[in-house]
């Protein structure tokens, strides 16, 4: 019998006829979400262990920027929710918050990682549920998961600090509940949609191109199916729950920084950046809509393989002619499903965005890692092929991992961009000179972190040394009076694109100064000795009338609270709108307590129950 150990002649023992993969792939299907679950978490952790003990985890100077932000919110001359800044949106940095306090999780990447190895295991999980959802067969699910996990470059990212791990669980997520909502019309479905593409919003801007698309095809889904009416319902309903994350990020830079869309046009924005990048030539994309289809498209291959694409060509063929969904279904899936590649297109065409191809663009790589926003879609779509080719199924899920374990010797993309391309500013010279100099005194650091921040993290300072842009009446006084407050100065002399000169350039303290080192992208300058006995080495609340002039006490203490009130007064809204927004969502909840969700599904949402806040019990009318 099966499992049983069978006793012979003498003390021999032999096994039985124990099916054991057999059993393994029983116990996968009967837990199949833990099992998913368990084996991406030793594979996230043995990855992250990898390049950490390699030291890649910080080699894009942007996982470095991205740490320090949020240290900024918990440690510094100026602490708060404030510190979160306008141009990188804020979820990534608020879930770093929580760990990113102990020195250790912040100087490691693993604060930052953390968050990027749970997206991981979430990821693969949702594409796991979204080829169940759409019936795939159980081996062409497994094929699916493993395109993902096991790419070399979503290894690398989810070891990292960087966002793009976030952004396709949260893509995953939504995905999955479309497909849910689509398959079995429910509201709760939709609702959770919702949510996950409102998570997407708060973590890069690809997010905000997935919400337009989806309240396109969900409306339009909803207009063929059940009528104007309800179609009108939905588009307000879910617009405003899949919306209030965007509108959330126009109240916090209308209040923090005056202006709801200085994260798009103020001197830091994206908008900045790449108008000074095409001044000088280097934007080859702009207004070429064929080139820069080109350019992702090539991303998008260095990041997943040439195989995967092929199969991910074959699944959509698949999809397209598949008789079991109707055509509105299939236009809504398949344009939800390629708005990652929609975006990054459009957004190199319009010069939003910026990425260079070794032998396309340039002779060094940037920005490639964008490539792998297509990889869900390529997941889900390559296991739908392997589910339609019954005949192929095998072959072509051993050539998937053939060609997944060749790629690993052929180098991985992503680092070499953090490492040798456009991203791998070496600010160590800087950062190790700090290191070394500064660290047995606890005077500050004059820097701007919009140029540097790179050099702040490799610095191994503590925040609080660094006086920068967030820090309110420091920054300002500072720039008036440098030998006042700064022992040093780090800055890119000569360039105006650097607060810290822009600031200091025609200051006639600067002329107290010392240039100490000249680096590649950054200089340091050091206060002279016979002048650093008047620096002051405390902070805005231990000084007193005599320390200072009344003049720059008042604009060190205005400026102060004027941050400090303007995060308090930031934070007290969102919590308040947080409040409101729960208090709406457990009466709808309640609603469905007392209606079931397949009595809910049946339901038209009208018009009305957008213009009455969308959760009042006379919004959802008449059976369909």
């Amino acid at each position: 019998m099966a499992g049983q150990i069978v006793s012979t002649e003498g003390s021999q023992m032999k096994l039985g006829d124990i099916d054991v993969l057999g059993d393994i792939v029983l116990f996968f299907k009967k837990h199949e979400l833990l099992s998913i679950g368990i084996v991406l978490s030793v594979i996230s952790i043995i990855t992250f262990a990898f390049f950490f003990i390699n030291g890649l985890g910080l080699a894009y100077n942007d996982a470095r920027s991205h740490l320090d932000i949020s240290r900024r919110v918990v440690e510094g001359l100026r602490t708060g929710l404030a510190q979160l800044g306008s141009v990188w949106l804020p979820l990534p940095h608020f879930l770093t918050v929580f760990t990113v306090w102990n020195d250790f999780m912040w100087h490691s990447g693993l604060s930052g990682a953390l968050v990027s190895m749970i997206s991981y295991v979430g990821s693969g999980i949702y594409i796991y549920l979204s080829l169940k959802k759409l019936g795939v067969s159980y081996l062409a699910r497994i094929a699916g998961v493993l395109a993902y996990a096991t790419n070399a470059n979503v290894l690398y990212l989810q070891s990292t600090a960087m966002t793009e791990l976030l952004l396709i669980l949260t893509i995953t997520a939504a995905v999955y509940e479309l497909i849910a909502w689509y398959k079995n019309d429910t509201i709760w479905s939709l609702i959770k949609a919702s949510f996950w593409i409102m998570l997407s919003t708060l973590t890069r801007y690809e997010g905000w191109f997935l919400f337009i698309v989806a309240i396109f095809v969900i409306t339009l889904h909803t207009f063929f199916t059940k009528g104007y009416r309800t179609a009108e319902g939905i588009f307000i309903f879910v617009a405003s729950l899949a919306g209030f994350g965007i509108a959330l990020w126009f109240l916090w830079n209308l209040l923090i920084f005056k202006d709801p869309l200085y994260f798009a046009l103020g001197p830091y924005s994206a908008h900045v950046q790449q108008s000074q990048i095409y001044e000088a030539g280097d934007l080859a994309t702009k207004w070429n809509f064929l080139f820069s289809a080109k350019v992702y498209l090539y991303g998008v291959l260095y990041n997943s393989g040439v195989y995967l694409g092929v199969l991910s060509v074959g699944g959509l063929l698949f999809l397209l002619v598949d008789k079991t969904l109707n055509k509105i279904t299939k236009f809504s899936l398949l344009s939800i499903l390629i708005s990652p590649l929609l975006f990054n297109i459009l957004a190199l065409y319009l010069g939003f965005s910026t990425m260079s191809v070794v032998g396309l663009t340039g002779d060094r790589w940037f920005n490639i890692r964008y490539g792998i926003m297509m990889i869900t879609p390529m997941a889900i779509l390559s296991g739908y092929l392997l589910h339609k080719s019954s005949r192929l199924r095998y072959l072509l899920f051993v050539l998937l991992i053939v060609t997944t374990f060749y790629s690993y010797g052929q180098g991985i993309v992503t680092v070499e961009d953090a490492k040798k391309g456009a991203s791998a500013k070496n600010v160590s010279l800087v950062g190790d000179w700090l290191a070394k100099n500064a660290k047995n005194n606890n005077d500050r650091v004059f820097v701007s972190v919009a140029s540097h921040d790179a050099i702040i993290f490799s610095s191994g300072l503590r925040m609080s040394r660094f006086i920068h842009e967030g820090t309110g009446g420091y920054w300002e006084s500072a720039g008036r009076n440098p030998e006042v407050w700064a022992r040093y100065i780090v800055m890119r002399t000569y360039d105006l694109n650097d607060s810290s000169f822009s600031l200091l350039k025609d200051n006639p303290g600067l002329g107290k100064y010392d240039l100490v080192l000249r680096g590649e992208f950054a200089d340091v300058y050091e206060l002279r000795e016979e002048y650093q006995g008047g620096l002051m080495r405390k902070t805005s609340k231990q000084y007193t009338s005599t320390d200072m002039s009344s003049a720059d006490k008042n604009q060190l203490l205005l400026g102060s609270d004027e941050v400090d009130n303007k995060a308090s007064s930031s934070s007290g809204l969102l919590i308040f709108l947080i409040f409101i927004l729960s208090g709406m969502g457990l009466y709808f909840l309640n609603e469905l307590g007392r209606n079931p969700i397949g009595a809910v599904k049946q339901q038209k949402i009208t018009s009305d129950f957008g213009l009455s806040l969308f959760l009042a019990r006379e919004n959802i009318k008449r059976n369909i």
